[in-house]
């Protein structure tokens, strides 16, 4: 077959081979992840879900070059991660927002802590703040936001600067659930227009299905990755999805698989 009409699949943004992580304790060594070995292909939205407490929010602090595995290796565009890189954005179960600037300027700090002119920062985060739909509260503070506002900031913020991979460490789940919902399909309508690699960690099933092209599954602690599931959901996704017979078989999988 000539090979201009070989489909060639693109490299994976990012690959986990073989990582774990053990953290020491007086009495004995916790093993809290035995073993994650995964990889995302560039512009793809995959969840991770599983009980508490088994390593999902430590290995995306290793992905995000946060802290290192005690054995294994993340590598990112090719290379091996060692530390925190501009290209890898990640927002935390809680918004973390600056009490003293609005939310225009939240947005701004990555940019400022880039070198970004104030001019070019205050004009891209205004941007992204539109693109969250938050344009009218740029001038707000944080205490003057509602909870699902504050976490639209910490999204904006975390793509301001045009990250290659988004961290996503369960964004909502402090969160209503009709508040949620909406976040939900927010997420989605931004994620498509921005198509930045998403990894995000959720405890929801449904919310993983309806957001993801691929969901992995953990085991108790020592967590290790024990499903990988493609999402053959068609998009794009409504509210009409979750009534889909498909949707409801695969949450069931997703379900059972976690025991």
């Amino acid at each position: 077959m000539p090979e201009a009409l070989v489909h060639k699949m693109p490299e994976a943004i990012l690959v986990a081979e073989n990582v774990q992580m053990t953290f020491a304790a007086p009495d004995s060594p916790l093993e809290a992840l035995a073993e994650a070995t995964f990889s995302l292909q560039p512009n793809a939205f995959v969840s991770i879900i599983g009980p508490s407490g088994c390593g999902k929010s430590t290995l995306l602090r290793i992905l995000a070059g946060l802290v290192p595995p005690t054995s294994g290796r993340v590598l990112f565009a090719g290379r091996p991660l060692a530390e925190p890189q501009r290209e890898i954005a990640m927002v935390f179960q809680h918004p973390a927002l600056m009490p003293w600037r609005t939310a225009l300027r939240n947005v701004m700090l990555p940019l400022e802590v880039l070198g970004e002119g104030h001019g070019e920062a205050e004009r891209r985060a205004g941007d992204m703040l539109s693109l969250v739909g938050l344009s009218e509260f740029a001038q707000a503070l944080p205490r003057d936001l509602s909870g699902g506002m504050a976490q639209r900031v910490a999204l904006a913020r975390g793509l301001v600067h045009n990250p290659d991979l988004l961290l996503l460490d369960e964004p909502f789940g402090a969160l209503d659930a009709l508040t949620r919902e909406r976040l939900n399909a927010e997420l989605i309508e931004i994620w498509q227009k921005r198509r930045v690699t998403v990894l995000m960690v959720t405890h929801n099933i449904q919310e993983a299905v309806y957001l993801s092209d691929r969901v992995l599954t953990m085991s108790p602690r020592p967590g290790r990755i024990v499903l990988d599931l493609p999402i053959d959901l068609p998009r794009p996704r409504t509210q009409e999805t979750l009534y889909l017979p498909r949707f409801t078989a695969l949450t069931r999988i997703l379900r059972d698989s976690l025991g």
